[in-house]
Parts: structure tokens; sequence; C-alpha cells
């Protein structure tokens, strides 16, 4: 089942983003605390939206995907760009990710949105496997830049 998150599930968002982090090898980078999650999910503005997946039999939750809007100058409409998806290891290969991206994909067609975007790590063979059955195609054209802590400083000092 899926479902719109609450503010109930804040920790469980939190705890499901640390695990995210140590099966992407960098759970030192996953600072997000669980009052930030709040203010950006149920905030006055919230800057983005979550879904739970919940496990068929027990009702608990076994993933999540984290998405905000994002705008395409060259369609002229918004898009979804989903920043976290992840279903816990005991829970994979039951149809969880699919749905949650289906729900994402119907939000899309729903509100005339025009991309559903998101990342992943290169050396991330089963999600790229899993992706790519869902009719996914990689933008191997586009490199992605980032900009964070000391030079993200210096920049914003210029």
């Amino acid at each position: 089942m899926i479902r719109t998150a609450t503010p109930a599930d804040i920790p469980v968002i939190h705890t499901l983003i640390r695990e995210l982090a140590a099966y992407e090898r960098a759970p030192e980078e996953a600072r997000a605390t669980e009052a930030q999650l709040h203010e950006a999910l149920f905030g006055e503005r919230p800057a983005a939206y979550a879904h739970i997946a919940e496990d068929d039999t027990s009702g608990e939750p076994v993933g999540f995907a984290l998405w905000f809007l994002n705008f395409s100058t060259w369609r002229g409409t918004h898009g979804v760009y989903l920043e976290d998806l992840f279903v816990r290891p005991s829970a994979r290969g039951a149809g969880h990710g699919k749905a949650l991206l289906a729900e994402l994909a119907r939000l899309c067609v729903e509100r005339g949105y025009q991309r559903l975007e998101w990342s992943v790590l290169d050396w991330n063979e089963p999600a790229i496997g899993f992706y790519r059955s869902l009719g996914a195609v990689p933008q191997d054209e586009w490199t992605v830049y980032r900009l964070t802590d000391q030079a993200l400083a210096d920049l914003g000092k210029a």
C-alpha cells in the first residue's frame, strides 16, 4: 500500500533516509534532523512531499519516496524530481518501489506535469536495471554538478 506521508511519519522517514545513506555508502552525509524534515514536508511552505510504502500484511513502513516540484522551461510545466526512493532490502521484490514510482507517475499525469526525474549512482546496478525495466531512460549527455559545504560558502561570499 502506498499513502501520503503525515507528520507522524517523520521518525520513520528520518530512519529510512539514514538507511538509504548507509546503503549508498555515505552515512555521514545524512545530516538532516527530524525537525528539518518536519519543516520541509509540513511547514507553512512545504518544500517537498513524501509517500510511504507499507507492508501489505503488517502495515509496517518498508519504504518511501521523497520528492519536490521542478519546472521545465522547455516544456513550460512543472515536473517531479524524486530526491529519494528507498525500499528496505528485506522488502525488495514485492513491488513497493514500482508502486511508489507508479503513484508519482499518476500524480504527474493527473496534474499535467511533463517529467518524472531522478538520479541514480552509477554503481547501483540493481536500481539501474529496475528503472530500465520500467521504461526509464538515462540522460547520459548530462552531468550533475553540485556545490556544498565550503565551496558553496565561498561562492556565496563572492
